[in-house]
């Protein structure tokens, strides 16, 4: 994908790395992430307007604590550090970072001294979020303090003409209110980038790369009519019309009604050459006594490569195929920047002698970028704001070995959460709802007699990208309505729970 402007992101292990990616995103640049130990060759090939150095868990003077070549320095591309980044530009260039004896964390008063370019006609007394427990004591030689805290008496530093900048708390959080400000006048007056990652943009420029890289040959997509899927096909089509074929794969793993749904959608009323292929069996029988999260992403991810290939075997030329890949799906499946969190179906779990060339429109776009892209181009509502659902589906919310009869069970009951989500008007404030079948039974009563059934979790959570969560709070009385309904409609059931940790230390879906 081509921009007019690009920032890359210097990931020193910051917990707010990707939330600094977005915030750039927001001001209408591009950024990436990319590992603390890019070779600066690297760097400068890419040729970014502007880099930021993000923050991190360890101090900067610490034996094994993550450096910074000096000769990214001397590119001469404007900087910005970040807390942990700030410290390590400050300590590259002849400035001192101490330990402060007195952690600061949380909303902190921020007093300006000099407006400078991050400053330019902010509030003089502002609030910003700190988080360390180092601070510069002294900046680099030439570097102007611009800002100071009752703790940090280096908290902004700048020094235009060579281009460095630095903060010592974060600019990214929302707990920072003028922090996205102060971004956009690194982006725009710092780095002199341009505003031009817009929705339109981005759909141009990936029309235009997927019509360079597929020529005249037909491509099939792998659609599942969740809204990643259906962008991304959506998206291919606009670049190659007729020359694409949808493949739906009914795993069996679906939601309630969920295969009907997507073929009516994209079948009918997008008028799409659609190729529905029912493998409900195919998929069961493949996870047959398979009870280990990995081992069912990886089962489903290659038998998926499987149908494919042989649902493309009748396609002429059809050696290209498109997924619904996105960004964090990238970083949670494993990079040299993250570790690994757990293999997604379309990433981590695929085969090494897949036959395909993969195309994948969105892997550089965050869930919501990819809703945007989805209105631009005219996708109805209740396509563009489903709730995410897990590629492998049902497998990973049914925490043992998936069956025929636990896959009817949490349809049941996973459709009496989402219907009772939406009647209380939560869906679209709620990133995710739906209900986990644990393979355990407990007793219970019904009526005289004693029963011993499995438990629904119910799990729902807010988020803006999915790389954090944390746990809805859903009110008692709509809690109490998806209880009794569950336990009364569904047959198995006995006892229901409610999921309240966030992310992290857990993750959305429980496998």
């Amino acid at each position: 994908m081509s921009h007019e402007s690009l920032v890359l992101i210097i990931d020193y292990g910051a917990q707010y790395a990707h939330l600094i990616a977005r915030r750039v995103r927001e001001c209408k640049v591009y950024s990436e992430i990319v590992p603390h130990d890019t070779p600066v060759d690297r760097i400068k090939e890419r040729a970014p307007d502007g880099i930021i150095l993000s923050g991190g868990p360890m101090s900067v003077y610490e034996d094994g604590a993550p450096g910074i070549d000096p000769a990214v320095f001397e590119l001469g591309i404007p900087i910005l550090g970040i807390c942990y980044g700030m410290q390590l530009m400050a300590g590259s260039l002849g400035g001192k970072v101490e330990p402060t004896g007195v952690r600061e964390y949380g909303k902190t008063p921020l007093t300006v001294l000099e407006e400078g370019v991050l400053l330019d006609d902010l509030p003089l007394e502002q609030t910003v979020w700190m988080s360390h427990g180092d601070t510069v004591t002294a900046p680099p030689p030439g570097v102007e303090v611009t800002a100071r805290t009752e703790v940090s008496p280096v908290a902004v530093v700048e020094s235009r003409e060579r281009g460095l900048y630095g903060v010592q708390f974060h600019p990214e959080v929302v707990h920072t209110p003028a922090g996205t400000e102060m971004l956009k006048r690194f982006l725009y007056r710092g780095c002199g980038c341009l505003p031009t990652w817009t929705m339109s943009s981005i759909i141009e420029d990936s029309v235009s790369e997927i019509r360079a890289r597929v020529g005249e040959e037909k491509i099939i997509c792998g659609l599942s009519g969740g809204v990643d899927s259906a962008v991304a096909a959506v998206l291919v089509h606009k670049a190659l019309g007729d020359r694409l074929t949808c493949v739906f794969v009914d795993t069996g793993l679906l939601r309630k009604n969920e295969a009907a749904e997507v073929v009516e959608t994209f079948g009918r009323h997008h008028k799409m050459q659609l190729v529905h292929v029912d493998a409900s069996e195919r998929f069961l029988s493949r996870l047959a006594g398979v009870t280990d999260p990995e081992a069912k992403r990886k089962t489903i991810g290659n038998e998926f490569i499987r149908v494919f290939e042989e649902a493309a075997s009748g396609l002429e030329d059809a050696r290209f195929l498109v997924q619904g890949t996105l960004y964090p799906d990238i970083i949670e499946s494993g990079t040299r920047d993250a570790a690994l969190i757990k293999s997604h179906h379309n990433v981590g779990g695929l085969p090494e002698d897949m036959e395909f060339e993969l195309i994948e429109p969105l892997r550089a776009l965050f869930k919501d970028e990819v809703r945007a892209v989805g209105e631009e181009l005219g996708l109805p509502e209740e396509i563009v704001w489903r709730q995410p659902f897990p590629g492998p589906g049902l497998a990973v919310r049914i925490i043992g070995e998936v069956t025929a009869e636990r896959v009817a069970i949490l349809q049941e009951a996973d459709a009496v959460v989402i219907e009772e989500i939406k009647r209380a008007d939560l869906y679209r404030e709620i990133w995710q709802s739906f209900a986990v079948l644990p393979c355990v039974k407990s007793v219970g009563v019904m009526g005289d007699g004693r029963t011993y059934a499995y438990p629904i979790v119910l799990r729902a959570v807010t988020s803006e990208d999915a790389m954090t969560a944390d746990w809805a709070r859903i009110p008692h009385e709509v809690l109490e309505r998806i209880s009794s309904r569950i336990i009364n409609e569904v047959n198995g059931v006995n006892r229901v729970a409610y999921d309240i940790s966030s992310k992290p230390p857990s993750t959305i879906e429980w496998e």
